[in-house]
Order: structure tokens, then sequence, then C-alpha cells
């Protein structure tokens, strides 16, 4: 059995490392809905989307990307950090943009958070995002 199928079988029978743990902190929005900023198991960190709302002031940023972009990153590494983890050790992420002519602006400053081997990255158009939000972004990390 090759290595990586030994992780994925520990991690699917929930044996890999303790219980799961819901993250929550005040350095990042509080979720709206039913679900938890993220959730630590199996030694892996699962952050769900943020957008791009200042926790501080409460404001979304509806209009440039380049600034939603940047706040919903740092939204993302804050519960990163409340869990143990950080942008370094993560694995995967998912990117959603209501315009994918944003591209190009988002990954100008997507790259100033992954400098070096970023992770891998799907990135897409969604048929409409929350509020109205610009870029909303999940990720998976190491804890």
């Amino acid at each position: 059995m090759k290595r990586g199928l030994i992780v994925l079988a520990a991690f699917a029978c929930g044996c890999a490392a303790g219980p799961r743990e819901v993250v929550r902190t005040d350095r990042a929005p509080l979720p709206i809905a039913a679900y938890s900023q993220g959730v630590v198991d199996g030694g892996w960190v699962f952050v769900a989307g943020q957008g791009p709302t200042d926790p501080k002031t409460g404001k979304t940023e509806l209009a440039d990307v380049r600034t939603a972009t940047r706040q919903t990153l740092e939204n993302v590494k804050a519960i990163l950090e409340a869990a143990g983890s950080s942008l370094a050790k993560v694995a995967k992420v998912n990117v959603y943009l209501r315009d994918i002519n944003d591209f190009p602006a988002m990954n100008e400053v997507y790259k100033t958070y992954f400098v070096v081997d970023p992770p891998v990255r799907t990135t897409i158009q969604a048929a409409a995002l929350p509020g109205g939000i610009p870029v909303e972004i999940d990720c998976i990390a190491r804890r």
C-alpha cells in the first residue's frame, strides 16, 4: 500500500490524530449560518469559505477584487492560526470568483500570500456568491 493511501485510510476511519475540534476566532467574521469557521480533524484543518468582511468593522468589500481578496485571505489566515496552523501549511485552496475576468487581479494579491511552494488551487466563476461578494476562499491545511 502506498503511503498516501495509508494516510487516507487513517483519515477516513477517524483514527489519525485526536478528536474533531471546532475552530472559533473573533479575528475572522463569525458564521452567518449553520457552519463553523473551521474544523480540525485527523491533523487537518478545514476552513469554511471566507469572504471579504472585516471582522473589526463588519464592513464587506464588494467592489474592488484586490481589496476583497486581501481581506478574504486575512480571514482565512486568522482561522488557520486559531487552529494552530498557518498559510505555509495549506495543501489545497478553492477560490470562487463572481467574475472570472477578475482572475488576474485576484491572483496578483493571492501570490503575495503564497510566495514559496504554493498549494494546489482550483479557481472557478460561481453563479452567485453570498451577499454579492466578489471572492470566496476555502482551504485545507495541515495542523
